[in-house]
């Protein structure tokens, strides 16, 4: 045996319910270039007076908007992005825990935050660190490059609704309704007036009640065929209700596209890269465009 070694196993000394004589400063404890340190020194530089602007006055006391976006914004780098996680990360990471300065906010104070208040004033917030990284010359924004891809939304594949489905649907129902107000015609031709059934080329939902009614009042003491009543009652009972919601579904697709889903109504139906199924099946995604310069990103659009 070695002169000196010794024969017991040694251990580092461990305190864990030790009272320290001074409290523990958190600012020791995060590394002078830890990333979130450049986060912290970035937003503390924005002016963010719109978006205390989305506060209003009176009531209990708000979490300041600067720490809970430097909060988002340390989140999303670190590729957390459910509320719950962030939550979780402000009362268990140290760097989380810094950055909010022992804050805690629950989940659905972050969701309130990024969902209403910052959702209007993210734009500006965004333009203002471009600007701030091209006075530190860290990027110029003469020179850009632009590329595109399509992403995924977080919708059910199988809810689409397509702008022509709409407007065949609605064809039919005015097409049914002229052929209701033309077997009218010639069965109760003097309980009917003259209007032409060309009328109906703009038909909504107040008309066809209208239009059903007065088919039903001429055709009342008349021997009508069966199928014809059955028609009828399905119209007054369906129709108008259809046709609402047609012109609500047409009013989301707009003029710009081709089909919606019902689950993510601003998503798209696309063909993507990824086809796993290799049948060309359209998914509900969005377009993202990026411009970047010098890895940087210094704009971005979003389309259907």
């Amino acid at each position: 045996m070695a002169r000196g070694k010794s024969l017991t196993v040694t251990f580092k000394a461990t305190h864990q319910n030790q009272l320290s004589l001074l409290p523990l400063d958190l600012n020791d404890m995060v590394a002078s270039n830890h990333p979130v340190r450049i986060v912290a020194a970035i937003l503390d530089k924005i002016d963010i007076s719109k978006l205390i602007a989305e506060y209003k006055t009176g009531g209990a006391s708000s979490y300041h908007p600067k720490v809970l976006l430097k909060i988002l914004v340390y989140a999303y780098i670190n590729n957390i992005y459910s509320s719950r996680k962030i939550e979780e990360a402000v009362c268990q990471n140290i760097n989380f825990m810094w950055l909010a300065g022992l804050n805690k906010p629950d989940h659905n104070t972050i969701d309130r935050f990024r969902g209403k208040r910052l959702q209007r004033t993210l734009r500006p917030i965004f333009s203002q660190v471009v600007e701030l990284l091209c006075q530190e010359g860290l990027l110029s924004i003469k020179e850009l490059y632009t590329d595109g891809t399509k992403i995924e939304a977080n919708a059910n594949r199988y809810s689409f609704v397509w702008g022509n489905s709409i407007k065949s649907n609605r064809e039919k129902i005015k097409k049914q309704l002229c052929e209701l107000w033309e077997y009218a015609q010639q069965v109760a031709a003097s309980e009917m007036d003259d209007t032409d059934p060309s009328g109906f080329d703009k038909i909504d939902s107040e008309k066809i009640t209208e239009t059903i009614n007065k088919i039903n009042e001429a055709l009342k003491d008349k021997d009508v065929d069966k199928n014809v009543r059955q028609k009828l009652n399905y119209g007054k009972k369906n129709w108008p209700a259809a046709l609402d919601k047609y012109e609500e579904q047409g009013n989301r697709i707009g003029c710009g596209r081709s089909s919606m889903s019902k689950t993510d109504p601003d998503a798209t139906f696309m063909r993507l890269k990824e086809d796993h199924m290799k049948n060309g099946q359209l998914k509900p995604a969005y377009n993202v465009q990026v411009s970047a310069n010098n890895q940087y990103i210094v704009n971005y659009s979003l389309h259907q």
